[in-house]
């Protein structure tokens, strides 16, 4: 990529969306039978709704919004043992700023800070280091959230604080992997999926063989693709001829960021310093078998769970119901867009939000709020 409006140029989008027209209509999906495509990463999510490109395609295509969001599947028990720990004397708690206003069972971490807890924004996992080296008097504490693509960032500070013997920093470990819940949602009879947008910034990082299980196993395409609007229009068109040909693949829209077998730099640092859990609890999803990663035994005195015994370190973590009239779990699972949900937009909103969806800049409630999307007109029948 040169340019960046080499990917959002007008004339391009005509011709991608006057071709993914012709084989919506060749395939026979109309609006009342659509062909349902799964987005799977939050970032996919808003840059569908900034664009307006489920306004652009045909009415035969619809998109559902999976959970792409590592914020806005972390359940709210977790929440609140970020809170435990922050709250504890000698504590430097520090997080990504999408995770500050995400609300637990009594608070959210920004709430826990206006309470006198130290804790802080951070841009990254070295931020932390840098935090540790200055006090060390200190338990400085990094909240390790995200996909496989931030997983790497905090596999190797741990490696650095290692190599350092910076006793005093670790990682409250929730990251996560895709793969699984792509599973759990295939194995739903509730869900109906005719093929799925695979992520982007993930891939990057694990290569695109990890979805091998999606066609082979169940039969449905998928098209790893890039962030502009030329390249989600093009890989949609790409899950639609799969579909339209009676193919199921894995194919690599974003080859110019995605290698075939990720980065080895990378998923040998994951290596090194995780391995994965029996089970983690995901908002709107349950508990799903090896979907969460755990620090290694190796890597023990950067455990956070490890040393202050929480969290899983302690027991599992326990089941806390979504607060009265939220969705979110509904919305995550594709089962109803945000604008079903009852709260949408009145009882949850962005300044006060009720549910995670609402609260992360990749939640499927923000990109609905933030580009204008609006509860449907009810007619009477």
């Amino acid at each position: 990529m040169r340019y960046v409006e080499e990917f959002r140029d007008p004339k391009a989008a005509k011709a991608l969306l006057a071709e993914i027209a012709r084989v919506t209509d060749e395939i026979g999906a109309t609006k009342a039978k659509p062909v349902h495509i799964m987005e799977i990463c939050g970032g996919h999510t808003h840059a569908i709704f900034r664009y307006g490109l489920d306004r652009l395609t045909p009415e035969g295509v619809e998109f559902i919004h999976g959970p792409g969001c590592p914020v806005c599947v972390l359940p709210m028990a977790r929440v609140d043992e970020c809170v435990q720990i922050a709250e504890q004397p000698d504590v430097i708690f520090t997080t990504f700023g999408d995770a500050m206003r995400v609300p637990g069972t009594k608070k959210s971490l920004l709430q826990a800070k206006a309470d006198g807890a130290d804790i802080r924004m951070v841009y990254s996992p070295l931020d932390a280091l840098e935090l540790a080296r200055r006090n060390p008097d200190k338990e400085v504490v990094f909240f390790g959230l995200g996909f496989e693509t931030t997983t790497p960032s905090t596999a190797l500070s741990i490696q650095q604080a290692a190599a350092e013997g910076l006793t005093n920093f670790s990682v409250f470990c929730n990251h996560i992997t895709v793969p699984p819940p792509i599973k759990v949602l295939l194995d739903d009879p509730h869900m109906v999926l005719d093929g799925f947008v695979g992520p982007g910034h993930v891939s990057m990082v694990i290569g695109t063989h990890p979805y091998d299980f999606i066609p082979e196993d169940y039969g449905k395409p998928i098209v790893v693709a890039g962030f502009e609007p030329l390249d989600l229009l093009q890989s949609v068109l790409m899950v639609l001829r799969q579909i339209r040909d009676g193919r199921a693949e894995v194919e690599n829209q974003y080859s110019r960021v995605v290698p075939e077998h990720g980065n080895p730099v990378s998923i040998a640092a994951m290596e090194d310093v995780y391995e994965k859990r029996p089970s983690f609890a995901w908002r709107g999803l349950g508990e799903i078998d090896e979907s969460g990663l755990r620090i290694r035994d190796k890597y023990a005195a950067f455990d956070t769970e490890a040393k202050m015994g929480i969290g899983y370190g302690a027991e599992v973590a326990r089941e806390v119901e979504e607060p009265e009239g939220c969705a979110c779990s509904q919305v995550m699972t594709g089962r109803i867009k945000p604008t079903g949900c009852p709260q949408y937009g009145t009882g949850c909103t962005p300044e006060m939000p009720l549910g995670a969806l609402m609260v992360s800049s990749e939640g499927a409630c923000a990109a609905y709020y933030q580009y204008g999307q609006r509860r449907p007109v009810e007619t009477a029948e």
